[in-house]
């Protein structure tokens, strides 16, 4: 107190102004940082989901390859009555369907989530 009544400030009213003032200040650090602090927790959602995709992706060629070989190879073989030529054509078809669902899974991921977080970032 005598140290304020030193600089000018007589009364309680200026350290009550004061306290104010520092409550405030500190409120807008804490407020800078949180902020600051979610800001970085986006950039990492984006990275997160940017490497999902990028790995279904390569996934999504290698399946649909493969569902590609096993229609192939069912379609081929189909004459002779093989059992696993009905289920490998099966098998294509089916894991087709599964790549195809996957690409949109990713193509939403990759419009709604990562476009719009970077927008906010």
């Amino acid at each position: 107190m005598a140290v304020l009544k030193q600089l000018g400030h007589f009364g309680n009213q200026a350290v009550v102004t004061d306290e104010a003032e520092l409550q405030c200040h500190q409120q807008l650090q804490y407020l800078y940082s949180s902020t600051r602090a979610a800001k970085h927790f986006q950039r990492d959602i984006v990275r997160g989901v940017e490497g999902f995709v990028l790995t279904s992706s390569k996934q999504m060629e290698i399946g649909r390859k493969l569902a590609e070989d096993c229609c192939k190879y069912g379609n081929e073989n189909q004459n002779f009555d093989f059992a696993l030529a009905r289920v490998s054509l099966h098998f294509g078809t089916s894991r087709n369907s599964m790549e195809k669902e996957r690409e949109d899974l990713l193509k939403i991921l990759g419009d709604q989530v990562t476009v719009s977080q970077i927008s906010l970032i």
